[in-house]
């Protein structure tokens, strides 16, 4: 692993910021510009360049010339989750975030962001016009999972962390979702955990990306990451897996993993209802095989 920028010390930083670098020579000035114009002077920028083929190592390589508070990885490809982690091994803020290369952040977010965390170990920001949050503050990770249904946003890129919580955590290596296998394992050592209004990351859509192109091998490592994170499930949570479920078995065949479970109906409507009834009355693995072949059978045809 090569470090290209000149070796700095970056004592008594406050902020390390991660950007994984791959293939987005497009998107990669627009993303560095918004973290560096966050009025944020004690912070490190970490671009790693994970053997992006393109013009993205000079880029990086450039910005680091332009800002002595930038610094860079140039590493053989190892997937994003080996990006994050050779960052994670060289930041030296007191607290770490990430910014996915593809997307940027509104003015000014992190000095306001910055100013909540004192006492808290994560703090969870709002992504513009996809997840607004409110400002609360959980004690109680089950609470934090359930009830503020953290389980949908996992997502790394939307919060900052205390960097001391990375100690013995990593992304996992080769893993697709991989944020939904680390925040759980994250929230085991949390203490006080915040979401807040103030501030906005931008995520910007890209048709090609792990969300609109899962396969069903892909969704089966998103149901695993979530039936092995040793946190509760209430009947929401469980609607929510099911529905994982039932994709892994439309597009892979699999016989359900899912543990059966009765579902109170009268928490739900709409949608919910009718599927929670379907399950209790079905059970899991009929309520797979029928929705496989009413998918299968609304298929056009290629005749």
């Amino acid at each position: 692993m090569a470090f290209c920028s000149l070796i700095r010390t970056f004592a008594n930083m406050k902020l390390s910021v991660i950007i994984p670098v791959y293939r987005v020579e497009d998107t990669l000035d627009r993303c560095v510009e918004s973290v560096l114009c966050q009025s944020v002077d004690e912070m490190e920028v970490i671009l790693v360049d994970d053997g992006s083929p393109d013009q993205c190592p000079a880029k990086c390589d450039l910005w680091a010339e332009k800002d002595a508070r930038i610094r860079v990885i140039h590493k053989e490809n190892g997937g994003l989750s080996d990006a994050r982690n050779a960052g994670i091994d060289i930041a030296q803020g007191d607290f770490i975030t990430f910014v996915d290369s593809d997307d940027y952040l509104e003015a000014n977010t992190y000095k306001s962001l910055l100013q909540q965390l004192e006492d808290a170990d994560i703090l969870e920001y709002s992504i513009y016009n996809r997840l607004p949050l409110t400002d609360s503050t959980y004690t109680d990770m089950d609470d934090y999972w359930l009830t503020g249904q953290a389980y949908k946003h996992t997502y790394a890129w939307n919060k900052i962390y205390r960097r001391k919580l990375f100690e013995t955590v990593r992304f996992p290596k080769g893993k697709v979702f991989e944020d939904a296998y680390t925040l759980p394992q994250l929230l085991k050592e949390v203490r006080k955990l915040k979401t807040t209004s103030c501030g906005f990351y931008h995520y910007c859509d890209n048709p090609q990306g792990i969300t609109a192109t899962a396969t069903g091998l892909q969704l089966r490592q998103l149901l695993e990451a979530h039936l092995t994170n040793g946190m509760p499930v209430d009947d929401t949570y469980y609607i929510h897996l099911l529905n994982i479920q039932i994709d892994v078995c439309e597009q892979t065949g699999d016989e359900p993993t899912l543990t059966p479970r009765r579902i109170d109906t009268t928490r739900f409507g709409d949608s919910k209802k009718l599927k929670a009834i379907a399950n209790n009355i079905l059970g899991i693995k009929q309520l797979c095989k029928i929705t496989r072949f009413i998918h299968l059978f609304k298929k056009p045809s290629r005749l």
